[in-house]
Parts: structure tokens; C-alpha cells; sequence
């Protein structure tokens, strides 16, 4: 009885990740990934992250945006992380040019102690 149990949670783990691995998709040729850390000055991070969090609905909806996620440092030491995929460069600088990116840009220098911002393709 014991080796049935295993043998159907084996197979249940081996199906789960053909389907996480089908599910896996390719970015357009000129898809684009854009990691932002940002650091909160110090007892700015409910701000920044109330910043953050309101970009992320229009964004969201903007031609060319796959993907727009914002994290929180796990460790409380007000870092963020916003990861974003985009269809092309273009689409990118098109959000750059968005009212709620321009509203959150000229608010940023307030809230941040530091950022950095790297652009990434993919390659499988």
C-alpha cells in the first residue's frame, strides 16, 4: 500500500512540472525585462510603497506591459523591487511617458535613498 502512495506522488510531481514547464513562456524577440531595487529613506517606506503600489494598475493596463510585479524586502529593511516585462524597448520608454510614471518620477527623489535599475533579455 505503502509503494502505491509513492508512486502517485511521484506522478503527480512529475506532471506538475511538465505543466509549470509548458506554462513557461518565451518573451517576444524583443521582449525586455527591467529589474528596479529601490531603497526607502528611512521612515519613508509606507510612502514609497504607497507610490509604488498606485503605479501598478495603469501599468498594468498599458499596451506592451506583460508583466509588472512589485516586491517588499523580506528582511523589513525598506527595500523594494518592482520587475517588469515588456514587449519591446519602446513600449518601455512609451510608460516613461505615461502621466502616472511622470507623477511617480517626480515624487521618487523624496522617498528614495537609493535605486537601481537594470534591463535584462531573456535567453530561454
Amino acid at each position: 500500500m505503502a509503494k502505491r502512495r509513492i508512486k502517485r506522488a511521484t506522478r503527480k510531481s512529475k506532471s506538475s512540472r511538465r505543466a509549470s514547464a509548458s506554462n513557461h513562456a518565451k518573451l517576444p524577440k524583443h521582449g525586455i525585462t527591467l529589474v528596479v531595487l529601490l531603497r526607502a529613506r528611512m521612515g519613508h517606506e509606507p510612502f514609497l510603497e504607497a507610490e509604488l503600489r498606485a503605479l501598478i494598475p495603469p501599468t498594468r493596463k498599458e499596451e506592451g506591459c506583460l508583466q509588472y510585479d512589485l516586491h517588499r524586502a523580506a528582511d523589513g529593511s525598506g527595500g523594494f523591487l518592482l520587475h517588469e516585462v515588456w514587449e519591446s524597448r519602446e513600449h518601455h520608454t512609451a510608460h516613461t511617458k505615461t502621466d502616472h510614471f511622470l507623477r511617480w518620477n517626480a515624487r521618487k527623489d523624496a522617498l528614495l535613498a537609493s535605486r537601481e535599475a537594470t534591463f535584462w533579455t531573456q535567453i530561454l
